[in-house]
């Protein structure tokens, strides 16, 4: 016969696995179609057709820094439907970021990438322009600098050498389940790198503060609802981390959910500086699934030491 103590016991185990697998807001039942959803549509798409929608992967890619049609010729493309040879060109660029054979088709696998929820920083700056893959190389018009695996932000810009001691603080709102996922993200950064990050009550002196927000929230830089950009932070010293609260955020890995530290040790680094890597395995790879959980990699890591040459 099973023992009341035992019975309590293994109730208690399933309590705290479950609490720390954690959903902070279960969205479920009012869960919209995801914003990059279109792009279905345009599957088999190539240059010379004309689809509907195809206008709105080119604000897609111009968002995340593929295409740029204000200094070209082809500006009478910029709003029309047409899959013209720029667009052609950026969907190759695209391609070849996200390790896919560069066909500049918009292929099963690449919009498979396309519609995956994101950080929404911007890869590159144009659609000459790729992320790290490997190989040195440096490109003055880029959106980042490149140098090895590992991206940084133009002009490099990042905290003063005095400044290895960064405060953080908590904007009004955010969930109370989330701050320990957010200070464990900078405790490891910490671990690897000169920074000390200590939480302070003190926001208006803070130089990282962290918030949730929905749709425009005045940084020039709207939310688009779930599924979409899930979250973003800006280059050094600006210290602005925002999660997307209209997500459904986990703490721990958790179906249909975003892991909150996770997302917090990719946005700290581009708070310290790092842009986005190719290097799939990396913190700083642009996208992210539901449901997973990641730490750093040797090339986030490598890459934050570079820059600050420590």
């Amino acid at each position: 016969m099973v023992s009341k103590a035992f019975l309590l016991f293994s109730f208690v185990i399933l309590l705290l696995s479950l609490l720390s697998h954690s959903v902070l807001a279960d969205n479920t039942n009012d869960k919209k179609q995801s914003p990059f959803e279109f792009i279905n549509h345009l599957q088999g798409c190539h240059k010379g057709d004309k689809v509907k929608g195809t206008n709105e992967l080119k604000k897609y890619l111009e968002k995340f820094g593929y295409l740029n049609y204000s200094s070209s010729t082809n500006l009478k493309h910029a709003n029309d439907d047409d899959f013209d040879e720029l667009l052609e060109s950026a969907i190759k660029t695209y391609q070849l970021n996200y390790h896919l054979k560069a066909t500049g088709v918009l292929d099963a696998k690449t919009v498979s990438k396309m519609t995956m929820p994101r950080c929404g920083m911007a890869d590159v700056v144009n659609g000459n322009t790729r992320m790290r893959s490997g190989h040195k190389r440096q490109n003055a018009s880029s959106h980042f600098h490149n140098v090895a695996h590992y991206d940084f932000f133009p002009g490099n810009p990042k905290w003063p050498a005095n400044k290895y001691h960064l405060t953080y603080a908590f904007l009004a709102g955010t969930p109370a389940d989330a701050m320990n996922p957010v200070s464990k993200a900078f405790t490891t950064w910490a671990g690897n790198t000169h920074f000390r990050f200590s939480r302070t009550q003190d926001i208006g002196n803070a130089d990282i503060t962290i918030s949730f927000h929905s749709g425009n929230h005045g940084d020039g830089s709207p939310f688009d609802g779930q599924g979409g950009v899930i979250a973003h932070a800006f280059a050094p010293d600006d210290g602005r981390f925002h999660y997307d609260a209209d997500e459904r955020w986990s703490v721990g890995a958790a179906q249909g959910a975003f892991d909150l530290e996770t997302v917090a040790l990719h946005e700290i680094g581009h708070l310290l500086g790092l842009g986005h890597s190719s290097v799939e395995g990396a913190i700083m790879f642009p996208s992210i699934s539901p449901g997973v959980t990641k730490g750093l990699h040797g090339d986030d890591i490598q890459g934050i030491r570079a820059l600050y040459n420590v």
